[in-house]
């Protein structure tokens, strides 16, 4: 399990097993109610703030058959879905997404090589539901993928009122994302499309002018430590203030977050500062960055240390403006308030730009010791 991993849990049983943006989720709902759910939409937010989990369950609302309702005290419908029909307990099965990517990905190992390399990762629980996931092990979206959905888009929903394809990153190759403007410009009047991003900055302008955008905003960091207390009691009080604190606002962050395994990128994002700001011996880095190769075990080590370096640079610049006290590494605050003291702001907004490069190169598939090398050279000059 990942920093980023949630915990496997039972379907949802109803929307209010949502937490948090409640406004936006009545929105949606209402919307799925009165018929003008959009037919291209972008669920934006923090890794962890629910946003597949949302996205299946408004699925689950659109397909559902025996169509359950809600009133608000308005008189608005809101959409609802009953959880034990023939179409919601198969898209159900596919809330543990992280499952359901390993079983395709195990499918597609037992083809003959030549069909492996022409075969794609898709999930469908359902006839009527296509889920795209980034395609191991690079963990793009692909042009496979995007084709497999506008094929079946050509056609009538089989046994559901509408399709659904929910395309669960904004990692598209190139020809990917070009391809999916043209179902995005004439949608069928069947189809919905759920798009979910961290940063829709990283989609195409052209794929943003064409959907709907819905923002899942974080939650506070007392709530977040009270859901906590609420449902893991086996992490210390200790530990659990911390979590709540670097889960950055998303509940599903903070209930599957893998302290061990973000104390341990930390660690190595640590080591990359000290060399940056301290300590000219490039010996210790170098052997760290070694042990990021290739594969998407390696994508994931990397994506959580550089992750990892953002908070501890926003860290430092909220120590520099005065605001110690919002500082989510809060067990390392008082190193943390030495290296602010060392460097300047134009410093921190460099090392920014050059986790964005990293960023780029990763999508690039650039070697990643490489780049990392790089990156802490880069942030060595800039300090002296």
């Amino acid at each position: 399990m990942t920093a980023e991993t949630t915990i496997t849990t039972s379907p949802p049983s109803d929307f209010n097993a949502f937490l948090g943006n409640s406004t936006a989720v009545e929105q949606l709902r209402t919307a799925i109610a009165a018929g003008r759910f959009p037919h291209a939409l972008i669920l934006s937010g923090p890794a962890g703030a629910g946003k597949y989990t949302l996205a299946l369950m408004l699925t689950m609302a659109i397909e559902c058959e025996r169509q359950p309702r809600d009133l608000w005290s308005n008189g608005l419908s809101l959409a609802g879905f009953c959880g034990v029909c023939r179409n919601c307990t198969r898209i159900a099965t596919a809330f543990n997404l992280e499952e359901e990517v390993d079983k395709a990905v195990a499918a597609r190992e037992e083809l003959r090589e030549t069909d492996k390399k022409e075969t794609r990762v898709l999930v469908q629980p359902h006839p009527d539901v296509l889920i795209v996931p980034p395609d191991p092990p690079q963990l793009l979206i692909k042009l496979g993928q995007v084709r497999t959905l506008i094929q079946s888009s050509n056609y009538l929903p089989a046994e559901a009122p509408r399709k659904v394809f929910i395309i669960t990153a904004s990692s598209f190759m190139k020809e990917a994302a070009n391809s999916l403007l043209k179902v995005l410009e004439e949608p069928p009047a069947t189809v919905h499309i759920i798009l979910l991003a961290e940063n829709p900055g990283e989609l195409l302008p052209t794929i943003r002018s064409r959907c709907a955008l819905v923002r899942l905003g974080a939650l506070p960091v007392d709530e977040i430590e009270m859901l906590l207390s609420d449902r893991r009691h086996d992490i210390p009080a200790k530990q659990r203030t911390l979590i709540a604190r670097l889960a950055q606002g998303a509940a599903g962050r903070a209930l599957g977050f893998d302290l061990a395994a973000y104390t341990a990128a930390r660690t190595d994002a640590m080591l990359l500062l000290r060399g940056a700001i301290n300590d000219p011996d490039h010996t210790a880095l170098f052997k760290m960055t070694e042990t990021y190769r290739a594969g998407a075990e390696g994508q994931q080590k990397t994506t959580n240390l550089l992750r990892t370096l953002s908070l501890l640079l926003e860290d430092i610049l909220l120590i520099q403006s005065g605001t110690p006290e919002l500082v989510r590494n809060a067990d390392l605050r008082a190193e943390l308030e030495r290296l602010a003291q060392t460097v300047s702001f134009q410093w921190i907004e460099q090392a920014s730009r050059g986790l964005d490069q990293v960023w780029s190169g990763m999508r690039r598939n650039l070697l990643r010791g490489l780049s990392l090398d790089a990156f802490a050279e880069q942030l060595a000059s800039s300090a002296r």
